[in-house]
C-alpha cells in the first residue's frame, strides 16, 4: 500500500488525522525528514496552532521546500486547516511572515459581526466536479482565503460572509475545515482523496453554522463520573465506550475534563484522550491538569484537538498568552466555574472548591484579550441539579466577550438548551442528561430543530 507520510509541523494534532487514516486503513508516518515527505505516495501537512509558529516549524527542518516539491510535481498533497493557510502567500495573523506561495493569494480574519474563532459545524458547498463535495464539516479558523484564486476549483462556507472552505488542483487539496473531524462527510473526502475519485453529484441541501450539542466526560481515574456541584460522584462508564456512542447519536464534540487533574495521573490522562481518539472522528477537547506547554503538547500528541484550562490560568494568567501564541487562539478553551455571590458572579478553582474573588465577568474578558478562543462556562450552583443553566450567567458573559461561550452546568431537559442558546450561548454541553439515558444527542436535536434551533441533523 503506498505510504500517507505526514509533516510533523510541530503545532498540528497529529493524533487526530493520523487517527483518520488509520481507520481507512493507512499507517501512515510523522516525519519532519523533508525527503521521505518529498518521496512519498501521499503527503500531509495538517495544522493546528498559530501561522507564524508553524511556517517557522517547516523552514527549521526544510519541510516548506518538500511541500512546494510535491505541489510542482503534481504529487497527491493534503493541507488541512492551518496547514491550507500555510500555502498561501501570507496571512494577516503575521503580517511579517511569508507563506508557501503556493496558493497565490493572502489569507484575512473573518469579517462580519459573528464570534470568533469561527468553531463548530458549518456547510461546505462546493463547485461541481472533482473531489469535493457538499456537506457538514468542522471549522476552527479565524483567519480564510476571500476570494477563489484563478485555477483552482473549491467550496464555500459563509460566516457572516462567504469565504473559500476548500480548493483543489489536480492533486492538490486543501481544506479550511478539519476533514478527519468531520465525521462520514471527512472520511468520505479523504477516501476520495486517497483513491482519485470524484465526488458524486448529489443534490445539496442548504445549511449553515449550527450549534453545537457537546456531552461532557468528567473523568476521574480513566471512568468517567458524575455527581452534584462537583461532589457526590457516581461512575458512569468507560469514556471511550461513552464518546463513541455520543458520536453515534450525533454529538458534534466530545469534552473530556480529568477532574482530579493531578500531575501523578498525568499517564492516566494521556491514555484515557488516546484511547477516546481512536473511537470517534469528531472534536475533542480536553482539560485538567494542564500547567504549561508541555501538558498541552501531550495532550494535544494524544489526540485532543482544543485544551481547556481553569485553576492553572486563574492563578498565573500569563498562561494563556503563552499557549495561544504557541498553538493559537481556536486551540485554547478558557473554563469559568462560577458561583452567584452578591449580585455579580465569583471564580471557583479547584473544582469548584476554593473561591478566588473574581469576577467571572471580569475574568472572562481578560481571557478573550489575552487570546482564549472560547468560554466554557459552568454554573457552580446549578452543575448537577437539572434546574436549568444559570441563563443570567449565559447572558452577561456572552456580552461581554467576542468569542464562542458554551453554557454548562444544571440541564435538565432540552429546553434548558433552547433557552441557553437564547441567551447567548453559542454551544450547549451536558452530562447527567445523557449519561443517565434520559434523552440521546439524537432525541435532543430534533427538538432543537422543532424549536427553530440551528443544528446539524
Amino acid at each position: 500500500m503506498t505510504a500517507v507520510v505526514i509533516a510533523d509541523s510541530g503545532v498540528a494534532n497529529l493524533a487526530s488525522i493520523r487517527s483518520a487514516f488509520r481507520s481507512l486503513g493507512h499507517e501512515p508516518t510523522i516525519t519532519t525528514d523533508p525527503a521521505e515527505f518529498a518521496e512519498a505516495g501521499f503527503g500531509v501537512v495538517p495544522g493546528v496552532g498559530a501561522f507564524g509558529a508553524g511556517i517557522a516549524a517547516l523552514r527549521n527542518s526544510g519541510l516548506d521546500e518538500a511541500v512546494r516539491e510535491r505541489a510542482q510535481l503534481d504529487r497527491p498533497l493534503l493541507a488541512v486547516c492551518l496547514g491550507m493557510q500555510m500555502l498561501g502567500t501570507g496571512s494577516d495573523e503575521n503580517p511579517g511572515v511569508a507563506g508557501l506561495g503556493i496558493i497565490d493569494e493572502r489569507f484575512v480574519a473573518l469579517s462580519g459581526s459573528m464570534r470568533l474563532p469561527h468553531l463548530g459545524w458549518n456547510r461546505v458547498e462546493a463547485d461541481a466536479g472533482g473531489l469535493l463535495g457538499s456537506g457538514d464539516a468542522a471549522f476552527a479558523n479565524t483567519f480564510c482565503l476571500p476570494r477563489m484564486p484563478e485555477g483552482w476549483r473549491g467550496a464555500w462556507t459563509d460566516y457572516g460572509g462567504r469565504f473559500v472552505s476548500a480548493l483543489q488542483r489536480r492533486r492538490l487539496l486543501a481544506t479550511q475545515f478539519h476533514p478527519e473531524l468531520s465525521g462520514r462527510f471527512g472520511m468520505d473526502l479523504l477516501r476520495r482523496w486517497l483513491e482519485d475519485r470524484p465526488a458524486p453529484e448529489n443534490a445539496t441541501d442548504p445549511g449553515r453554522h449550527s450549534h453545537r450539542i457537546i456531552p461532557c466526560l468528567d473523568v476521574r481515574g480513566g471512568r468517567v463520573v458524575k455527581g452534584v456541584q462537583f461532589q457526590q460522584l457516581r461512575d458512569s462508564g468507560d469514556p471511550a465506550a461513552r464518546a463513541e456512542l455520543y458520536e453515534a447519536q450525533g454529538a458534534d464534540e466530545i469534552v473530556v475534563l480529568d477532574i482530579a487533574a493531578s500531575p501523578e495521573e498525568a499517564a492516566t490522562r494521556v491514555d484515557t484522550v488516546d484511547r477516546v481518539r481512536r473511537r470517534i472522528q469528531i472534536p475533542l477537547t480536553v482539560g485538567g491538569g494542564v500547567r504549561g506547554i508541555d501538558d498541552a503538547e501531550r495532550l494535544l500528541q494524544a489526540g485532543a484537538d482544543r485544551i481547556s484550562i481553569n485553576t492553572a490560568a486563574v492563578r498565573r494568567p500569563g498562561l494563556i498568552d503563552e499557549l495561544v501564541d504557541r498553538f493559537g487562539s481556536q486551540c485554547i478553551v478558557l473554563a469559568i466555574d462560577a458561583r452567584r455571590r452578591d449580585g455579580d458572579w465569583e471564580v471557583l478553582v479547584v473544582g469548584g472548591s476554593e473561591p478566588t474573588g473574581l469576577s467571572a465577568t471580569d475574568w472572562a474578558r481578560e481571557g478573550t484579550k489575552r487570546g482564549a478562543g472560547e468560554i466554557l462556562l459552568t454554573s457552580w450552583d446549578r452543575d448537577g441539579t437539572g434546574d436549568g443553566y444559570d441563563l443570567d450567567l449565559v447572558a452577561a458573559v456572552s456580552a461581554a466577550v467576542p468569542v464562542p461561550v458554551i453554557a454548562s452546568g444544571g440541564v435538565g431537559a432540552v429546553a434548558d438548551m433552547a433557552y441557553a442558546i437564547e441567551a447567548g450561548a453559542d454551544a450547549v454541553l451536558a452530562a447527567s442528561l445523557f449519561h443517565d439515558d434520559v434523552r440521546t444527542v439524537g432525541d435532543a436535536k430534533a427538538e432543537l430543530a422543532r424549536l427553530g434551533m440551528a443544528v446539524r441533523q
